[in-house]
Formats: structure tokens, C-alpha cells, sequence
């Protein structure tokens, strides 16, 4: 179905970033200019969400935007779907949240020089990257995302911001290079790379001459950098250092959104377009045939690697921002391990139940973060510091500060009603739903699971007593920075009510995900919906 609205978050960010840019020289003006391109960003995804996923009595819809007259596969193609639109809610959320953080935290001279013309991009990236409806310009949005995030790492221009930078740089360009060359093998290969196109030819590929061997090579290719962006063991390292220099408002964006591109590209490519590629000779050691089969073994060693790596760093972490840092590897890792089985099931109720599972567990893990980045922001900029050993008692000096960090990590540990727990829950429900078709796999989810619940309330329980509990230190005692705090304060709160009233109403949540998941899962509705022929057809 074509829709003009697709466009919509797409053009908002975009112009945004101009206006932003032709106002520097008056900075209220510029703030004004980039908060209103902001909220209405979030209208625009809001009014999709409702197009495509909330029409009653009807399947969730696949809006299709054609940019030039050329019809697909020829063009270029924007599609949203529930998927999309989940994640597309999420950048919404999170991204005006750290921009109104940003307006009272980050310095006038850098605002009014390059921050929001440089944030607009950021989310023009982001947006791209979720509504692309082919492999090449899911590369040309990456391109984009990360160009702005190379300027933000470096923001503040200080030797410790130049190594992280340099680092984050490299290894990005690196990924991009290894991308290139395996969507050019792609085309090579399938001779396409318009997603459906591709998921269509994949699931006849001698009809098209096709020999889907060298596609695994080149699936596996793009797993890295996916991997990559989204920060999975072993390709962690950049992450505490870029996360503890970038600005505050950007590590919480950086936590909360683009690392859920990574997970998106994931979920999207081998779960809706390489799973109809089949290789009858996996048969003998895996579970099932295809392509996606082979990724459950790399998924779930990924996924376990990175939430033991990151709940024990964040465990012996002396540094606030680099503690959150290291949680986010193991978090995203408890997102990744329900993805790991639905990848090994053939069971179609059970793989989307873990699809499912990780984007309920990718919004709550949004929310969280973000709010907790943002606090460490506030904490570091009052007192100077964010050693755990110099702080202390600052749930005395600010109790609605401390109040909203105490949900959010609440939510990370996943108590009721938040919505973290609804997270939580939906992962160890795929775990002991495994346990009945593959018992030894089932047994290790739920350990690896297990081992990482108990160390996210180990480190949780640590930074709550080290920083908000107990007396304030000589460090806390007296408060360095005189900038405003009553609307980084409402900024948290709020964002800690969303993560109460998300859970208090998951009904919504659940919706939008088990719509997300569908999306993700079927493949000939995803075909249809762009306007092929669907698979199997």
C-alpha cells in the first residue's frame, strides 16, 4: 500500500537539520527551531504507528513509498511495517528525551556551532535505517548515522576524546568496507538487492540460477558488522570508550537507538529475508536447513559471550558512565539470546515469541539506559567526577534524581509492573519454551540467562549503594556545576514514569511487538506488501 507518510520522518529530520544550521547565529532560535523538528519527528512516527500497526479488525499493513517512478525492485524503496515502526518508536522517544537534556547541558558555543544540525543527521540515519527497503541504502543510512556519531565522540576535542574517536573511527570504517564488499557480492550473487527481491529469489533460487552457498559467506559478512554496530562480544571494545567521552544527551542515544539498528539490521535481514534461503547439507548438524539455522549457534555464543563479558565488567567498573557502558554489552547480549532460539526452532509460534522477546527487552532496555546515561550526566556535571570511590549519598541531595535512577534500574533487573520485567519475562519464557523441543539447548539459555540476571543485580545493587545511598562524601558535598537542573530532572522522571506507565499498560506494548514480530517472521507478507510476488506464490 503506497502512503505519503512514510516520507514524513524521513524529510522532518533532514529539514530540521538545515533550519538548525541557518539559525547558529541566533541560539534560542536554533533550540526552538531543533526541539519543534523534534517533537514533530515524534508526531510523524506516532501518526505511522497508528497507520500501519492500530487499525482494528485488520492485519498490521505494510505502507511502500517509491522515491522515483521506478517500481520495485528497480527503485528505491521505503517500506514500514510493524517492525519499522516499533523500532522507529523507540528512536522517537529516546532522541527528543536527550535533546531537551541536551538544550541545558551541552555548552552554548557547541550548540550553537555544530550539536543539533549534527543531531538531526544522527536521527536521519537512524530513520533511513529502519524504513530502507534494500541492502545498499541500509549501508548509505549507516554511512550517514555514523558520520555524525565520529563528530560526537570526538565532541569535546580532549586527547582521552581524540583516542576514542580515532578508535571508533577505524574500526567503523573497517565495518563499512566489509559491508560494501558483501552487499557487492550479494548483488553479484542474486542479482539484487531490494530486500523482498532478495527474500523472493532466495526461496527459489534455482529459478534464478542462484548457488546459495556463497550468500552464507556473504550473510555471514554482514553478521559482523551488525554485530558490530550493535556492540556484541567480541566486537564490544569501542563501547566504554566512546560511551564515557561523547556528551551525555549522545551516549544516551548511542545506548538507547543506535545500537537497536544493529539488532533491526539483524532481525530484519536473516529473519525475514536470508531464513527462505535453504542449504539441505546443514541438515546433518543443525536443526533445520536454512541460512538463518546455521546463525543460532553464532547468535547464542554472541549473545551468552556478551552478557557474562558485560555483567562482570560492569561488576568490577569503578566509573559510573563506564559501569552503564559494560551493562548495555551484556543487556544487548539478553536481547540477542531469544533471537539465538527463535533462529533454531522451526516452530513458527516459538520463533516469533522470541522475536518478541527481544524487542520488548530492546524498549525497555531504551528507556532504562537512557535514563541512566542521563543521570550519570547529571551526577558528573554537579560533582565533578563519576568515580564510584568519590561518590555518594546523592539520593540525599536530589531524591527525584535518585528516585527516577532507582526505576530505571529496577527495570534493567526486571521487577513488576516496569516494563523491564515484562522484558525479562518474555525472554525466560522463550528459555523453558525450548526446553521441550531441545533440552540441553533450553538448559543453556536459561543458564547463560540466569548467570546474567544475577550479575545485573549485582551491579545495579552496586552503583545504587556507591553514588545514591549512605552519607555524602567530600565530593558530593558541595556542588560544582550552577547549570540549571530542573529540567534534566524532569527529563529523567519522565522518562522513568514512561518505563512505570509501559509496564502498567503493556497491553499496547505487546500489540505493537507480537506485530513487530509477525512482520519479521513472514516473509511472503512482507514480499506482497512491497508489491512482488509473493514467496512461494
Amino acid at each position: 500500500m503506497t502512503d505519503t507518510i512514510i516520507v514524513a520522518p524521513l524529510l522532518i529530520p533532514l529539514f530540521t537539520a538545515i533550519a538548525t544550521l541557518l539559525a547558529r547565529r541566533r541560539l534560542r532560535l536554533q533550540q526552538g527551531v531543533s526541539l519543534l523538528g523534534s517533537v514533530a519527528y515524534l508526531v510523524a512516527v506516532a501518526v505511522l504507528f497508528a497507520r500501519v500497526v492500530l487499525p482494528v479488525g485488520s492485519t498490521p499493513r505494510v505502507l511502500v513509498y517509491q522515491v522515483s517512478n521506478w517500481p520495485a525492485p528497480f527503485g528505491i524503496s521505503l517500506v514500514a511495517d510493524a517492525l519499522s515502526v516499533f523500532m522507529l518508536v523507540i528512536a522517537a522517544v529516546v532522541t527528543l528525551a536527550a535533546l531537551v537534556f541536551a538544550v541545558v547541558s551541552i555548552q552554548p558555543y557547541g550548540q550553537r556551532l555544530s550539536f543539533h544540525s549534527l543531531y538531526h543527521f544522527l536521527v536521519l540515519g537512524v530513520t533511513g535505517s529502519f524504513l530502507t527497503g534494500d541492502v545498499f541504502n541500509l549501508f548509505v543510512w549507516f554511512e550517514v548515522m555514523l558520520m555524525a556519531s565520529y563528530v560526537f565522540v570526538l565532541f569535546y576535542s580532549g586527547p582521552e576524546h581524540t583516542r576514542a574517536a580515532l578508535s571508533y573511527v577505524v574500526l567503523n570504517l573497517v565495518g563499512s568496507a566489509v559491508m560494501l564488499l558483501g552487499i557487492g557480492g550479494l548483488y553479484a550473487t542474486t542479482g539484487t538487492l531490494n530486500m523482498a527481491d532478495l527474500a523472493r529469489r532466495l526461496s527459489d533460487p534455482a529459478a534464478y540460477g542462484i548457488d546459495v552457498a556463497p550468500v552464507l559467506g556473504l550473510a555471514a559478512l554482514l553478521f559482523v558488522v551488525f554485530a558490530l554496530k550493535a556492540g556484541l562480544v567480541p566486537l564490544h571494545f569501542w563501547v566504554p570508550d566512546a560511551y564515557a567521552v561523547a556528551p551525555t544527551p549522545i551516549t544516551a542515544v548511542l545506548a538507547g537507538v543506535v545500537k537497536k539498528v544493529g539488532v533491526y539490521a539483524i532481525i530484519r535481514l536473516y529473519f525475514t529475508v536470508f531464513a527462505t534461503a535453504s542449504l539441505p547439507v546443514f541438515e546433518s548438524v543443525l536443526h533445520g536447513t536454512s541460512i538463518l539455522s546455521f546463525f543460532a549457534p553464532v547468535l547464542f555464543v554472541t549473545a551468552a559471550a556478551s552478557i557474562i563479558y558485560g555483567g562482570l565488567a560492569a561488576v568490577g567498573s569503578d566509573d559510573l558512565d563506564r559501569l552503564l557502558a559494560y551493562s548495555s554489552i551484556g543487556q544487548v547480549g539478553f536481547i540477542v539470546m531469544p533471537l539465538a532460539v527463535a533462529a533454531a526452532v522451526s516452530d513458527p509460534e516459538l520463533r516469533a515469541l522470541g522475536v518478541v522477546a527481544a524487542l520488548v527487552y530492546s524498549a525497555a532496555h531504551a528507556l532504562a539506559k537512557s535514563l541512566l546515561f542521563l543521570t550519570s550526566g547529571v551526577v558528573s556535571a554537579s560533582f565533578g567526577t563519576s568515580s564510584l570511590d568519590q561518590l555518594g549519598g546523592v539520593a540525599s541531595w536530589r531524591p527525584s534524581l535518585a528516585g527516577g535512577a532507582f526505576v530505571g534500574m529496577l527495570a534493567l533487573v526486571g521487577i513488576p509492573p516496569l516494563l523491564g520485567f515484562f522484558g525479562k519475562l518474555f525472554v525466560f519464557n522463550v528459555a523453558v519454551q525450548v526446553l521441550t523441543t531441545n533440552p540441553v539447548g533450553g538448559q543453556l539459555v536459561l543458564a547463560v540467562t540466569l548467570v546474567g540476571a544475577v550479575l545485573t543485580i549485582a551491579y545495579t545493587t552496586r552503583l545504587w549503594n556507591a553514588v545514591f545511598w549512605g552519607t555524602r562524601t567530600r565530593s558530593t558535598t558541595g556542588v560544582v556545576s550552577r547549570r540549571p537542573l530542573a529540567v534534566q530532572l524532569t527529563v529523567v522522571v519522565g522518562l522513568a514514569a514512561l518505563v512505570v506507565a509501559f509496564g502498567l499498560g503493556f497491553q499496547l506494548v505487546s500489540v505493537a511487538a507480537h506485530a513487530a514480530a509477525q512482520a519479521a517472521t513472514d516473509t511472503g507478507a512482507y514480499v506482497n506488501g512491497v508489491g512482488l510476488m509473493e514467496v512461494g506464490r
